[in-house]
């Protein structure tokens, strides 16, 4: 089974200059949890509530800022033409759950989320991706903190 087989085609997209509201209401009204960022035609980034949280309230920056200071901009996607059981795999291995999904002239054609997979024949598929995705992160220091009273 090919990504075409089971991507969302209808997706909406912000643009950088967007602010931070306008993405997280639109996600809110779709009940997503991203939103690709395009621009001039071109996939420049995807915004992600995890990014609204930690890169813009994390930050203390408000819901007038720009996408564009707080989306990822090393995206992360496949291709329409690409075999299910690749692309389940390559999630896994890279911890992401949803991948913006682009035709062979690099446009943006759909999204494919860890639930159109799941929501499909291709349960095995799914269940690699999620073991992967669910795969602790390193701990970085195994110190434990204690603030100073």
């Amino acid at each position: 089974m090919l990504v075409r087989d089971l991507m969302t085609r209808d997706v909406t997209t912000a643009h950088p200059e967007e602010n931070v509201r306008w993405a997280a209401n639109v996600m809110s009204e779709l009940d997503v949890g991203a939103l690709p960022v395009g621009e001039n035609d071109r996939l420049v980034g995807i915004v992600t509530d995890r990014d609204i949280a930690l890169r813009c309230i994390g930050e203390g920056k408000g819901p007038a800022t720009r996408v564009r200071e707080i989306m990822t901009t090393e995206v992360k996607y496949c291709f329409v033409d690409q075999e299910i059981e690749d692309v389940a795999a390559n999630m896994g291995d890279i911890q992401v759950r949803r991948l913006p999904v682009l035709d062979r002239d690099k446009r943006l054609v759909g999204i494919l989320s860890l639930g159109d997979i799941a929501t499909s024949d291709e349960t095995e598929q799914a269940a690699e991706a999620l073991s992967g995705i669910s795969r602790p992160t390193p701990v970085i220091s195994q110190t434990p903190y204690f603030p100073i009273l």
